[in-house]
């Protein structure tokens, strides 16, 4: 009995790289920042309705989820920024060698993370 082969590309059959993962972290996060926007007018349309919509509002950003999805947000704009600044340098025709796509990789990761601890440094100070 032989078994239909897996047509290539098939996630199973290779290993993540830095590149892929960052790849589909961009593409998340982008699609996070939509959801966000979404909870951001729900939450400025619930002050706009009166203090009984906005005690509900401010209670859900209270909540363990709501809590969760305020430390992740500013990850979320700061990762998907730095990553689109890398793009726009690749796109200007530069860092192609794959030593620098790596580097390049690791820095917005770490510049993601620093960014966001400072922001939320400065806002808890």
């Amino acid at each position: 009995m032989s078994y239909p082969r897996p047509q290539s590309p098939n996630m199973q059959n290779y290993r993540p790289q830095l590149t892929s993962v960052m790849s589909i972290g961009h593409r998340l996060s982008g699609v996070a920042l939509s959801l966000l926007a979404f909870g951001l007018a729900a939450w400025l349309v619930a002050g706009a309705a009166g203090p009984v919509a906005f005690d509900y509002a401010q209670a859900a950003m209270r909540s363990n989820a709501g809590r969760v999805m305020l430390v992740l947000a500013p990850l979320a704009v700061f990762y998907h920024l730095c990553n689109g600044i890398r793009h726009l340098i690749w796109d200007s025709v530069h860092a192609f060698e794959l030593r620098n796509i790596y580097v390049g990789g690791w820095v917005v990761v770490i510049v993601s993370l620093f960014l966001t601890l400072a922001l939320w440094i400065w806002v808890l100070t």
